[in-house]
């Protein structure tokens, strides 16, 4: 039934993907929702990312995977291993896309991962853990899929309406999930012996640092508010200037509080306001309410707190000299996770053997992987975004580079495979 076993030691025999077919499937999944500027809008339980999933399964069954929706709505494709009782090694990404995005985030750890698997088959090889390649669903909404598979999605998660106008209990139906049966897709500490998962960088540290590979320290934990500022609407013609309740206003000394707070603390933390919105929205009304988001990440969740506090306690006094309120409620939070040593230096090991140049970096976005860290221990993979470029139609890697990422993912596995 199986072909011939593989140990970490046989380094000078490992396999190669085939870098031409990883190509030529990024280029088709990039025709699911393709814009006519170039890039694609294949966001979660839309039609484009419905057809975008049905090439994803085909090529897993090509790739001799087993393959099935969980009740989430993930893709998971299997491979056996030759040892029974043990749990399999997990690899993949996403392959939805934010509304005018890139053809690589997700899609390349999603191929990637289905690659390696079909690189094994074709050479006869096995491995002692089974393999399981997830295509995870809605990672660009807030990494839904790979929560359900750790239990943490709630009721109010699933009543939210995503780009697709559909809510993610309707999304997750579309797509062929039971959203009444999550705790079916849940799965627990010992049930993954380890998640790896390959991404482009999406920023322009290896770029410029001439590297091929980044090695992941960890994931940054995230936090999100909804932050509602209270005025009172009135006539932009007839409100004079000093009797004004003007939420806009004040709405806007807390995006600058935001800058200065995050600024004046040394490290790598980040803190944003995304997204504004005033009320009523006529250029003849002074605003008397305005909604923001703010987002603060870090890898310190302890951190991000005290960030949090130092701009909520003095965002409270932002509206005296108006006549209006500042109140924030938290409504997302995604734990920081750092990555297992031992599968970090797995992925070392890998890039040194293929003669790889590598360094060890943090990862500044969210990914999968982070969701997984709770129930298993997890490894990154990142290769260079040219430019820095992500989350655009300009997103882009350079083929050489996608296939060094593939080959650093199917080396880690098979190491990974033999010490686990």
């Amino acid at each position: 039934m199986f072909g011939q076993a593989i140990s970490a030691s046989n380094q000078d025999v490992l396999p190669r993907v085939n870098g031409e077919r990883l190509h030529t499937h990024l280029q088709a999944l990039a025709e699911f929702g393709k814009m006519p500027g170039g890039g694609c809008n294949r966001v979660a339980f839309s039609q484009a990312d419905l057809d975008g999933r049905e090439f994803v399964v085909d090529l897993m069954r090509t790739a001799g995977l087993d393959v099935r929706v969980d009740t989430a709505g993930n893709i998971i494709g299997r491979r056996a291993g030759s040892a029974p009782g043990l749990p399999p090694i997990m690899s993949g990404s996403h392959t939805d896309s934010v509304p005018t995005g890139g053809n690589f985030d997700g899609a390349l750890g999603s191929l990637a991962a289905i690659e390696v698997a079909q690189t094994l088959t074709e050479q006869g090889l096995t491995t002692q853990h089974p393999i399981e390649v997830v295509v995870f669903q809605n990672e660009e909404g807030g990494k839904t899929g790979s929560r359900a598979m750790i239990g943490k999605i709630t009721e109010q998660d699933l009543a939210q309406t995503t780009h697709s106008g559909k809510t993610i209990r309707e999304g997750i139906e579309f797509i062929g999930g039971d959203p009444s049966r999550l705790e079916e897709a849940v799965r627990v500490v010992g049930d993954v012996a380890a998640f790896i998962e390959l991404h482009i960088e999406q920023g322009a540290v290896l770029e410029n640092a001439g590297i091929t590979i980044g090695v992941v320290e960890g994931i940054v934990g995230i936090k999100r508010w909804k932050v509602t500022v209270e005025g009172a609407a009135n006539h932009a013609g007839t409100t004079p200037m000093d009797a004004r309740h003007d939420a806009l206003l004040t709405a806007a000394r807390f995006v600058e509080l935001v800058n200065r707070v995050v600024t004046t603390e040394p490290g790598t933390h980040v803190g944003t306001v995304g997204q504004i919105e005033a009320f009523p929205g006529a250029p003849n009304v002074v605003p008397g309410r305005v909604e923001l988001s703010l987002e603060i990440r870090d890898l310190s969740m302890a951190k991000v707190d005290r960030l949090f506090e130092a701009i909520n306690n003095s965002s409270v006094s932002l509206g005296t000299e108006n006549g209006t309120t500042v109140t924030s409620e938290q409504y997302y939070e995604s734990e920081g996770a750092p990555t297992d040593e031992s599968i970090s230096s797995t992925i070392d090991e890998s890039a040194d053997a293929l003669g790889l140049t590598h360094m060890r970096m943090p990862s500044g976005a969210g990914h999968d992987a982070q969701s997984l860290a709770q129930i298993a221990p997890i490894g990154m993979v990142f290769i260079p975004s040219e430019g820095g470029i992500s989350h655009s139609p300009l997103e882009y890697s350079k083929h050489d580079d996608v296939v060094a990422g593939a080959n650093v993912l199917l080396g880690a596995v098979l190491k990974l495979d033999g010490s686990l």
